[in-house]
């Protein structure tokens, strides 16, 4: 290994020095007093788990983004996490045990075998917050309004909000009575848009009706405003319930969400697949003009805690930290700063703690420290140690 190669991070993992550190953090409180101010409570959930425990009823799209190391105390498989929400499933189901409604907030560093996000990063710091034990339109509203709310207070404008429902796509395919290498293609082309290819392998699908034909190939441009509830009534309202189902409670949270946040553009995507697996219900995710990923999405989860032994349902979302100071211009107001000498007497320790107390930085000097970087220095003056205006 060159003296270069020791200097060399792995592809997709980066380190923040003292001024991003500090923004990050800084956003980072921020965002999760907000949460705490929404009645959201912070749990932190260990960084590395038995492998099946992390990866319970979370699919394999996450499966295939977990490291795995071997425990060497137990021979047991490990996974670093990935993601959040199957680890705080497992609190709210087993460590909680709590009937209500239970709000829980999260922050912490995630890492992935492969990049994503705004800069390709393969180790983000994810945030969220997820509402269990309440199934209605309500819960998914205010998860949607706390996370356009997050983005919001990061200091991101311009927002398009884009919704979904996963019962749209799943009745349409089970309407279609497909067998799975032929649902596997069609979601493969869901994922894509790619939409010629779509047709074509529609028109080879002998085993369809005229009428589902049009069904799968006309849901993937069920794409656009407010509009697209209206065409997709018309075009997939005969279908099957859940699908009017799920276009009713599009229209009421979209109609909630208006006239919450009457300034975010509004998107529908009826064939939208790119959340994970466990998503049941409305998903969703924010934007912003010039970046082609999602800045934040999330989405309804009833089944995740099943397989924990209490299934109940769930709504939440998450954003990196990381790449929301990438897209904003966060000040981060610095304390004022005092030079010391080196504390060698108790009348210097006791002034310099007192001060840090009242929110001053207070920095002992061991070198030739520039006195442009201080505001303030310490000096013996009329028998006790005060404050002097440094001059530059």
């Amino acid at each position: 290994m060159t003296l270069a190669d020791r200097w060399l991070l792995p592809e997709g993992v980066d380190e923040a020095l003292p001024e991003q550190a500090a923004k990050i953090e800084h956003l980072r409180r921020t965002l999760l007093n907000l949460h705490e101010s929404w009645g959201y409570h912070l749990v932190i959930p260990p960084l590395l788990e038995y492998l099946d425990s992390l990866l319970t009823g979370a699919g394999s799209d996450l499966e295939i983004e977990t490291f795995k190391v071997i425990d060497q105390l137990s021979g047991r498989l490990l996974g670093i996490r990935a993601d959040f929400t199957s680890q705080v499933a497992r609190i709210d189901a087993h460590c909680l045990k709590d009937d209500g409604v239970q709000r829980l907030s999260y922050c912490g560093s995630v890492l992935r075998t492969m990049p994503a996000g705004l800069d390709g990063t393969r180790s983000p710091i994810q945030l969220g917050a997820e509402i269990y034990g309440h199934g209605g339109v309500e819960s998914d509203v205010e998860v949607l309004s706390l996370m356009l709310q997050t983005l919001s207070t990061a200091g991101l404008s311009n927002l398009v909000l884009d919704l979904g429902h996963v019962d749209i796509v799943s009745g349409v395919l089970a309407a279609c009575n497909l067998n799975a290498d032929q649902e596997s293609k069609l979601i493969e082309l869901y994922k894509a848009k790619d939409l010629p290819e779509l047709d074509r392998y529609a028109e080879e699908l002998g085993c369809l009706t005229d009428i589902q034909k049009q069904w799968l190939v006309g849901l993937p441009r069920l794409c656009g405003g407010k509009e697209v509830l209206k065409h997709a009534t018309d075009l997939l309202g005969d279908v099957n319930e859940s699908i009017r189902d799920a276009i009713v409670l599009l229209q009421k949270v979209s109609d909630s969400i208006c006239q919450r946040f009457p300034k975010v553009g509004l998107h529908f995507d009826l064939s939208d697949l790119v959340s994970y697996s466990y998503h049941t219900g409305v998903i969703f995710a924010a934007y912003v003009p010039g970046h082609g990923n999602a800045i934040a999405r999330g989405g309804r989860y009833n089944n995740i805690g099943q397989v924990f032994g209490r299934s109940r349902p769930a709504t939440g979302f998450s954003t990196d930290v990381k790449a929301l100071v990438a897209l904003t211009d966060i000040v981060v107001n610095k304390p004022k700063t005092v030079l010391s000498p080196i504390c060698s007497s108790d009348e210097l320790w006791q002034k310099a703690n007192s001060l840090r107390a009242e929110g001053y930085r207070v920095v002992e000097v061991l070198d030739d420290i520039c006195a442009g970087d201080a505001d303030f220095k310490l000096e013996f003056v009329d028998e006790a140690w005060q404050l002097m205006p440094v001059h530059n």
